[in-house]
């Protein structure tokens, strides 16, 4: 199978380029600059150079590519989150998830390519503190600000892939290499450091992903016929006050301090209060059975662990 791959030297892209030749598909990585197109090289795939918000050059590649599946991956988030700037932080992914998105599902429309693949967010699901959430599960309703111009794209992004009966794939908060639980992560960096507090009662609950997983379940999707949407995530959602500790017992950094939520929304505004007190985990039982697609790590502590390893040994 040709595969077109858009946003082939982000986190997850890295990953599946490589995972893709192996399984013996033809895999073409869209490149934006001199020096993406480098990367793809050397992850082993074609190059096809392109901005993904240039429709008129992006139908042209895409055309001469002629896949027979195109996967959407296409994002530009900042390595490290500011979460009181998210609206201005996530402008061009929220365009590359609207825009982007536009321009490449009409691009494969346009190629006859059968099968589109595109990368959503299992983080979108109205807050409850207890019950994971299916697929069934309504979408946030009143999002903090920040997150309100995220969730509409995603939205966008969502509804166009329904309409090329597409497949979305609701990835789980990513950790692994490039991520911001990686050794070297943002978030990692803030934990050693003692700045990453539990908020409040410390109930936001996580679905965790490592990127391996998410490369394999995309992989897995290539090869089923499934539309609408998937989570995929660990067997393992956790609230912020499991496993924030439990990192920070990993990485030998301080114990999480708490602090009233009152504090933290004048520090982290709005969206920093509900990500690390409201975000609700979800199922992934759908998924196990229409991709036949299983975590690697079934727990993020499993995975956490296995990072952290490596990287102390390295």
């Amino acid at each position: 199978m040709r595969v077109f791959v858009a946003g082939a030297t982000g986190v997850i892209g890295q990953r599946l380029l490589p995972l893709l030749a192996l399984k013996g598909h033809e895999v073409i990585g869209l490149a934006r600059s001199d020096d993406a197109a480098t990367a793809v090289k050397g992850l082993g795939a074609e190059v096809a150079r392109a901005d993904a918000l240039d429709s008129g050059v992006l139908a042209r590649v895409v055309k001469d590519a002629a896949p027979d599946a195109v996967v959407h991956l296409l994002t530009a988030i900042p390595a490290k989150i500011n979460p009181r700037r998210m609206r201005h932080d996530f402008a061009r992914t929220n365009r590359l998830r609207t825009e982007g998105t536009r321009n490449l599902l009409y691009a494969a429309q346009e190629a006859g390519t059968k099968r589109v693949i595109t990368q959503g967010l299992a983080c979108i699901y109205d807050p409850h503190r207890w019950v994971p959430a299916t697929e069934a599960t309504p979408w946030w309703r009143n999002p903090p600000s920040q997150f309100a111009p995220v969730l509409a794209a995603l939205r966008e992004l969502e509804a166009r892939t329904k309409r090329a009966d597409g497949l979305v794939l609701r990835l789980g908060q990513l950790y692994g290499p490039g991520t911001m639980f990686a050794p070297n992560g943002s978030f990692v960096r803030q934990v050693q450091s003692g700045k990453m507090p539990l908020v409040g009662s410390g109930f936001g609950t996580f679905s965790f992903l490592h990127v391996d997983d998410a490369a394999a379940a995309i992989a897995a999707a290539l090869d089923s016929t499934a539309t609408g949407a998937l989570n995929i995530v660990d067997d393992d959602p956790a609230p912020v006050r499991e496993w924030l500790p439990i990192l920070a017992e990993l990485l030998e950094a301080p114990a999480p301090r708490q602090v009233p939520v009152a504090l933290a929304r004048l520090t982290a505004g709005g969206w920093g209060v509900a990500y690390m007190t409201q975000l609700r985990g979800a199922y992934n039982m759908r998924a196990r059975y229409t991709l036949d697609w299983r975590p690697q790590y079934v727990s993020w502590r499993q995975g956490f662990a296995a990072e952290l390893t490596r990287a102390a040994q390295r």
